[in-house]
């Protein structure tokens, strides 16, 4: 993968955040920050666009969360100054799941993640803030999010960033050391990581994933350049078997003009 200009790809996510906010009608932004390094990444650019006073956080913690979230949560939203909700989403799920036990660590998982979804959405309205995704390209691509949890937001400025990508930004920003370095986790349950939740180092699937994406090898080129053929049949499933993830909900189409098919309104009509 070519290395990205850093302070380039600061200016244009830092735009795109202000423009996607402002052109919305609002003055304010808020996310989730959950401890790890793609929310850490997202506040600081979004304070650096917005500023610390119009940028919101939450801090959502469950009960078999990492004590890490929690305090390395706080940690990057004391460094930037940002205002920022404490709330523990266990008296939430909890009862839930006391009606309708499960053993199955995914449906708690997707759970958490659309009840934290949920709440920032209470407080986007209460606060008059659009709500800021954190979601990279890799995630993105695999399918590797929650739909209607943390897949759902107005916009995603690291969403054309790898993960890899990701942490060397996170690095020339600043982002604290602790939050750099510990092993990538969606936190859904305790000692969870994403590396081996998906199967794939990051490294390794960012790669095949740029190969693939934007460089449009063929798979013979891929395996010609030492790729395993396994590693890609698996990575090409996991995107096509979630593109439902990355789309609107399909409209059957009945009169002339279908909303995003034929009639798309564009948001600009009323400048």
């Amino acid at each position: 993968m070519a290395e990205i200009n850093f302070k380039i790809t600061t200016d244009i996510i830092v735009k795109f955040i202000s423009d996607s906010v402002r052109k919305n009608g609002f003055n304010n932004g808020i996310l989730g920050v959950s401890g790890g390094i793609d929310s850490a990444l997202v506040l600081d650019l979004t304070v650096k666009a917005l500023g610390k006073d119009n940028t919101f956080a939450l801090l959502m913690p469950y009960r078999t969360s990492s004590d890490d979230s929690l305090s390395d949560g706080k940690l990057i939203c004391d460094k930037l100054g940002v205002n920022y909700e404490i709330i523990d989403i266990t008296p939430s799920i909890d009862p839930y799941f006391d009606k309708y036990p499960t053993k199955n660590k995914t449906l708690i998982g997707n759970k958490c993640a659309r009840e934290r979804m949920s709440v920032l959405y209470d407080f986007s309205e209460r606060k008059k803030a659009l709500v800021v995704g954190t979601s990279n390209k890799t995630e993105i691509l695999i399918g590797y999010s929650t739909l209607f949890g943390d897949s759902a937001a107005a916009f995603l400025p690291i969403g054309d960033l790898y993960k890899t990508e990701v942490i060397e930004l996170a690095k020339y920003l600043g982002i604290p050391d602790p939050i750099i370095r510990k092993k990538p986790s969606a936190d859904l349950w305790m000692d969870q990581t994403d590396e081996g939740e998906i199967g794939f180092k990051y490294e390794t699937l960012d790669k095949i994933l740029n190969d693939m994406v934007d460089r449009r090898y063929t798979e013979k080129e891929m395996v010609d350049s030492g790729i395993d053929r396994e590693d890609i049949k698996k990575i090409k499933k996991m995107i096509t078997g979630t593109q439902f993830k990355r789309t609107m909900p399909p409209i059957t189409k009945i009169h002339n003009r279908t909303v995003g098919l034929d009639f798309r309104y564009p948001r600009d009509w009323n400048k």
